[in-house]
């Protein structure tokens, strides 16, 4: 603060208008303390107001000195003024700042490594579902094209660095989406070790790799190709459940099949522990519960009515977009 030019000519000017003070007073015995305040301001700001009293040939000899000292310090202070609007307001500096705080506020965040193809649909998938997240990429020419939609970090992701500057120790979610195996495995094993409770997706090239990257900590590993070629064949085979599953999406039409995942634990209390007919999906929200997945990893498809709910369980739900809003607010307000 001490360095900012704004500081310094505040700092300058107050000085002078001490000296002013000061000197008034002195030199001119008659004058009382604000008599004296009010001939400095009239003599730095030139306004040509009467004196307070004629002045003696102390004070006007006094006065001629302070009018060149307060030239100087005007000029002074229009030069720091300037050098501060230039430095201090200027867009870059501006949109480093909002980024920092930006940054300081990150919590439950995703953090994606790379801004591939792979990379960039996986951000506008977090986009859509308004979820916060930050992308460490160090190819200038990408951020400068997508910084004023996308949040970026700019770094080398497989420095430890970058990952502390991104909050990786608050982070819920790393999406490694870098196209070189041996990288992601690097980033992997750095994000496993600075954060143990994080949910790591990883892609991988080469399907050798695939256990390795598990091994190195990676909770899913996902290889495009492979789900690019199963996806084409999967349209000719069962074409109309594709297309339905492609339909769902959280921030699709009003009416249009959504499909929400719901945490048991992240429900209020009264809803732990419930049978399946006790919780409000079908009576209350109109929607459906496809699925059902228990502490110990098994999965039930379309759950029966009195299965018990283990608070450590996750639901599948269906419904229309309404209708899930619908339903998180109902959790919501318990």
């Amino acid at each position: 603060m001490l360095k900012s030019p704004l500081f310094r000519s505040i700092i300058l000017l107050f000085t002078t208008v001490s000296f002013g003070v000061i000197g008034f007073y002195w030199v001119e015995p008659s004058y009382t303390l604000f008599d004296a305040l009010y001939m400095t301001v009239i003599t730095l700001s030139t306004v040509g107001y009467s004196e307070v009293g004629e002045l003696t040939t102390n004070g006007r000899t006094f006065a001629i000195v302070f009018i060149i000292m307060g030239i100087v310090v005007f000029a002074i202070s229009i030069r720091l003024i300037g050098e501060y609007l230039m430095s201090g307001w200027n867009e870059k500096k501006w949109k480093h700042k909002k980024n920092k705080n930006k940054m300081n506020k990150l919590e439950k965040h995703t953090i994606v490594c790379g801004f591939g193809r792979n990379g960039r649909q996986a951000v506008d998938r977090l986009k859509r579902h308004k979820h916060s997240y930050v992308v460490i990429e160090q190819n200038k020419q990408l951020i400068a094209t997508h910084e004023n939609e996308i949040f970026f970090y700019k770094g080398d992701v497989l420095s430890d660095e970058s990952l502390k500057a991104v909050h990786i120790e608050k982070a819920k979610y790393l999406i490694c989406a870098l196209p070189d195996d041996a990288d992601n495995l690097f980033v992997v094993l750095s994000a496993r070790q600075l954060n143990p409770n994080l949910v790591i997706v990883s892609r991988v090239s080469e399907e050798v790799n695939q256990s390795k990257l598990a091994l190195a900590g990676a909770d899913h590993v996902i290889m495009p190709h492979k789900i690019g070629g199963d996806y084409m064949a999967a349209l000719l085979t069962v074409p109309n459940l594709i297309h339905f599953l492609g339909k769902l999406d959280w921030w699709g039409a009003e009416s249009s099949p959504n499909v929400e995942e719901i945490r048991l634990c992240d429900l209020p209390q009264r809803y732990h522990n419930k049978t399946l007919s006790e919780m409000p999906f079908f009576k209350t929200a109109a929607c459906n519960v496809i699925g059902y997945r228990d502490e110990k990893g098994k999965q039930v498809i379309n759950p029966d009515a009195g299965l018990s709910l283990s608070i450590q369980g996750t639901l599948i739900v269906l419904g229309t977009t309404d209708a899930l809003k619908k339903l998180n607010s109902i959790f919501k307000s318990d």
